[in-house]
């Protein structure tokens, strides 16, 4: 089983300019790979009778023409690049990705720049990357303490962000079953909250609103800058400044987010034997920007990927319920289904002048807590 530990690195100064020269390398592959790629596409389109792109013909075609300079850094990065870079097209044939599109050139002023390498090892605690052929000098890079460095090493992501250097360390490790406590639950996600058997997670608590009033404050300035200067304003050091404060809020904010999703996911695996969630289709809802950004924020699709490996991990049943399932409009009492202008809306029901947050059963007459109800509808699918 794979485990991800996400660490903080502290190289000296020697080994910065490495990290630096292979996250430009690896750029430099990807985006020499993706204009063999499409050189050789265009001319199987012309001539048929020529062979399709494919990563182990572009990579034989990028080794062939090595310079002189590249023999001096890892020869691995090329290799994994090419095999991101295939991996991309196969991913731009198959419109049920998450990020799907085309694969498109590297740009060297993004804000995150990273490379792989398979032969990394973990030596007295530190990270100890592959050393080219001829290098006399190199150094162990020092990592984060609280870092777990127990399981088998894999392929290992390193990156650098906002100045700042970190390593995705995936370990192959052996993990025991949670212990079954024979209890059930279903989550409803809304915006701002998950509501759940035991009450209710703040997904967007205020210090989250704090730093995106700051985000929002930085864009404006930044935009302006770009206004007033045009291509200049790029240059400028207040500029590098502004964008330096934006690109850190940003680290912030995620940090906050994904510590919440993180200890809620844990929690859940912990108590609870099998877990009710909805299948939403949140690209479909965020299409109306009244709720676009507020489904953004809420990070729908990252608490059903972090729930899902970790039942995997645990042992634990995940039931998915259908994206048409009525949780909402269903009466959890006598299970009348809502229809027509009966229905609620993210505005509760004009016709009927309810609340968002009223589910009253037109069948019945019970008066329920919206979210609780649904949440009740959900259960009944175990």
């Amino acid at each position: 089983m794979m485990r991800t530990q996400k660490v903080r690195l502290y190289p000296n100064r020697h080994m910065m300019k490495v990290l630096n020269s292979l996250c430009d390398y690896r750029r430099y592959c990807w985006n020499e790979g993706l204009a063999t790629w499409n050189d050789m596409y265009d001319l199987h389109t012309i001539e048929p009778s020529s062979s399709r792109p494919s990563a182990y013909s572009v990579r034989n075609e990028l080794v062939a023409n090595k310079s002189n300079w590249q023999y001096a850094l890892s020869a691995r990065t090329l290799q994994l690049t090419i095999a991101d870079l295939g991996n991309a097209w196969q991913n731009f044939f198959d419109k049920t990705q998450p990020n799907w599109g085309k694969p498109r050139f590297k740009s060297k002023r993004a804000p995150r720049q990273g490379f792989k390498t398979d032969r990394a090892r973990i030596v007295n605690g530190k990270l100890r990357l592959d050393k080219p052929h001829g290098t006399k000098v190199w150094y162990d890079i020092r990592l984060s303490k609280h870092a777990d460095l127990t399981g088998t090493l894999k392929v290992v992501s390193v990156y650098c962000e906002n100045g700042r250097y970190w390593a995705s360390l995936p370990f192959e490790v052996g993990l025991n079953a949670k212990v079954k406590t024979s209890k059930n639950t279903a989550v409803d996600v809304n915006v701002g909250h998950f509501n759940y058997t035991d009450g209710v997670i703040n997904t967007l608590p205020k210090r989250l609103n704090r730093l995106y009033q700051r985000i929002k404050f930085y864009q404006k300035r930044l935009a302006r800058k770009r206004v007033v200067n045009s291509k200049l304003a790029t240059k400028s050091n207040n500029y590098r400044i502004t964008r330096a404060k934006l690109q850190r809020d940003y680290c912030r904010v995620t940090n906050i987010q994904h510590d919440i999703m993180q200890k809620f996911t844990t929690q859940l695996v912990t108590d609870y034997d099998k877990i009710v969630i909805e299948n939403l289709a949140v690209k479909d809802m965020q299409m109306t920007h009244v709720a676009s950004k507020g489904l953004q924020r809420s990070m729908f699709g990252y608490f059903r990927q972090v729930l899902s490996y970790k039942c995997d991990w645990y042992g634990k049943v995940l039931i998915l319920a259908d994206k048409y399932y009525p949780s909402t409009q269903r009466c959890s009492e006598c299970g009348h289904i809502k229809s027509g202008i009966d229905k609620i809306t993210l505005q509760g029901n004009t016709a009927h002048k309810t609340k968002h947050h009223e589910y009253i059963c037109y069948n019945c007459g019970v008066t329920l807590e919206r979210d609780k109800n649904a949440v009740t509808n959900l259960l009944m699918l175990i």
